[in-house]
């Protein structure tokens, strides 16, 4: 069997330019990065998923990608990146890249040969249509901002397709030399070290966007790029954004022959939905949703990320009511389906619940992804546009520019928030390092804890009976042992009765808890929950 590290990791989701800046210019780059990274492994990380760096116009903040074989001169050179990826390695760090593959920025050399000539070999990189077709409004990735997927280029003198913004012509797949080159960007960044690819926009990627019928099977796209990265790094993984119907999601996986990981989509809204009813009864239903997946597959759990909260599976009416719990006003949703707030103020910097959300994402069943500044309570600035509101800078200190760069003019060239409850003068590493109850600090300790638990990566679980619906309760077995944890989503007291009646054990212990309680005993397990309390349960088996 292969190395499952993946199953075992921690990973920080993090953009190169936000994060700490080296020189001074006011952008983050991998020399800073390479400075922070003793922060990221001492809270625990061991692997970080990096967002974009590649040249870029920068209209989509880099997943407008102009060419995929070095770093933006912004973020430093190659070397720089090589430098970082061996700090990195000594630290016990994997790192995976953005695999953006679905489209290109409209400069990237690819697009503005095929544009100017049409017999340019890289003409067929794209798809072009005479006539603007009949569906070309229809389909729109971000819709109330995009107006068409087809565009006209009046150097071409035809429309070419593109799912996101104008500026992204999408990519053919079905021409084999694009796939080509892909397997060449691929097999580039794991000869200098990456572990593997966060595989951006999935689905698009296997849609026939040609005029044609397209291919019998798509999915072997996927097939192509994952036999490629395996032969050249037998230990690589995908994982990848695939926000759709749980009747295609097993599609992804295969035989655990296609994609190793996939983002739980359906998980995470109903997370939040579940914490806007204070009710666990859809949390129990959504972990049944997925179908089963092969042995060597793995789900990444997420909170909150770069993009908006995608309520999108959500019904009309269960979307209503996490926008009302999390999301009330017009300014704080987007695209018609989504929330572009951070986690913190979105709880409104409530600790105990924030710690039950941190809580639920260790412990279900996957592998959990945390998105940088979350770990500390970050903020989100509205009046930005869209997604930026999100994509603000790491908050080190409340030193001038909150410690993330010695700038010298006043405004810094990235956003920063530097108002309200959440601004950097409150909000930021060093305050919380010193704080011994700060969501910083307790997050060092549960993630310190989940690294000691292997069963909630690699274990089997079935769901806990807890007499009280708004009680979570999930039981993990492994080779490692047994593991019960329990969640209360009300701001309430939550009486639990636990039935493991099923599970053979000796004793139980208390590996993580939001408090003191008193010892369970073996069986009746009865207890009362503090207000969104937790419990993480080791069942200690018969002698």
């Amino acid at each position: 069997m292969s190395n499952l590290w993946y199953k075992d990791a921690i990973i920080y989701s993090m953009d190169v330019e936000n994060f700490y800046d080296s020189n001074g210019d006011g952008i983050g780059d991998f020399q800073g990065l390479k400075k922070q990274l003793p922060y990221i492994a001492g809270m625990g990380f061991n692997c970080i998923w990096l967002m974009p760096f590649f040249p870029t116009p920068n209209r989509d903040d880099g997943y407008d990608v102009m060419d995929y074989f070095t770093v933006d001169p912004r973020y430093g050179t190659l070397g720089d990146f090589v430098d970082f990826m061996h700090a990195a390695k000594e630290l016990g760090i994997r790192v995976i890249t953005d695999l953006v593959v679905n489209h290109t920025s409209d400069q990237h050399p690819w697009f503005q040969a095929a544009r100017k000539d049409k017999k340019s070999p890289y003409r067929d990189y794209y798809m072009w249509s005479t006539n603007k077709p009949d569906n070309a409004d229809e389909g729109m990735v971000f819709p109330g901002v995009q107006k068409t997927t087809w565009t006209y280029d009046r150097t071409a003198k035809a429309y070419y397709f593109h799912r996101f913004y104008e500026h992204q012509p999408d990519l053919n797949m079905e021409n084999p030399k694009v796939r080509e080159e892909i397997c060449r960007v691929i097999g580039f960044w794991l000869e200098l070290g990456v572990s593997g690819f966060r595989v951006d926009a999935a689905p698009f990627i296997l849609e026939s966007k040609t005029l044609t019928d397209g291919v019998a099977d798509p999915f072997s796209y996927f097939k192509e790029f994952r036999e490629y990265m395996v032969w050249r790094r037998g230990d690589a993984i995908m994982l990848a954004e695939a926000n759709v119907a749980m009747d295609k999601i097993g599609n992804y996986f295969g035989q655990g022959d296609l994609m190793q990981m996939l983002f739980n989509f359906i998980l995470n809204q109903h997370l939040f939905l579940a914490l806007a009813r204070e009710n666990a009864q859809t949390l129990l239903e959504a972990i049944h949703l997925p179908p089963p997946i092969y042995h060597t597959c793995q789900w990444a759990n997420f909170l909150r990320n770069h993009d908006e909260l995608d309520l999108g599976r959500l019904s009309d009416a269960q979307r209503k009511e996490v926008y009302q719990a999390f999301g009330p006003k017009k300014t704080m949703q987007l695209y018609d389906r989504g929330i572009r707030r951070r986690l913190a103020p979105m709880l409104d910097g409530d600790p105990a619940r924030l710690r039950l959300a941190y809580s639920l994402l260790l412990t279900t069943p996957g592998t959990p992804v945390i998105y940088y500044g979350d770990e500390l309570g970050m903020g989100e600035d509205l009046s930005l546009k869209e997604r930026d509101s999100v994509r603000t800078v790491m908050q080190w200190s409340a030193d001038r520019h909150a410690g993330f760069s010695t700038y010298e003019k006043d405004k810094l060239p990235q956003d920063l928030i530097d108002d309200g409850p959440f601004r950097y003068q409150i909000v930021n590493v060093e305050s919380a390092q010193r704080q011994p109850d700060s969501l910083l600090n307790w997050m060092e300790h549960a993630i310190r804890v989940r690294r000691e638990c292997p069963e909630f990566g690699n274990g089997t679980w079935t769901a806990v009976e807890t007499s009280n619906v708004a009680a979570f309760a999930v039981c993990c077995s492994s080779k490692a042992g047994t593991i019960v944890t329990v969640h209360n989503l009300s701001r309430k007291p939550a009486k639990v009765k636990l039935d493991l009646s099923d599970v053979p054990f000796e004793s139980l212990t208390d590996l993580l808890t939001d408090g003191p309680y008193k010892p369970i005993s073996k069986k009746p397990n009865e207890f009362t929950l503090n207000p969104s309390g937790y419990r993480w349960i080791r069942l200690h088996p018969e002698r």
